[in-house]
């Protein structure tokens, strides 16, 4: 067996765990809140926001920082939701491989 055939049985494996992690855990999601309350947001690692809760009193900020504030706390959500899958992955995938696909430790935001 080479050296290619031997990596890509490693890739398979690792797939093959990471599946099966996934399949036990299910999705990965990052949840955060405005300090106020006033927006939460639900968001996978790397992805757009799962689900976005307003406030009724939040209406009142006006549509610009009530943006901003939706974008803020869906970036927060995001990296908390990386910062998981980090957390939860890093026992199949090292670390550097899972940095090198754009998943810090930390997170990133959509």
């Amino acid at each position: 067996m080479n050296e290619a055939e031997r990596a890509a049985e490693q890739v398979a494996a690792v797939e093959n765990q990471v599946r099966e992690l996934a399949a036990r855990t299910g999705p990965v999601l990052g949840r955060a809140s405005s300090s106020d309350g006033a927006v939460t947001v639900v968001a996978a690692a790397g992805g757009p926001p799962q689900s976005i809760q307003v406030a009724p009193f939040a209406l009142r900020m006006g549509p610009q920082a009530l943006g901003q504030e939706i974008v803020r706390v869906a970036q927060q959500a995001s990296r908390e939701a990386a910062a998981q899958l980090h957390r939860t992955v890093g026992h199949v995938v090292p670390a550097a491989e899972l940095s090198a696909l754009g998943f810090e430790e930390g997170g990133r935001s959509w």
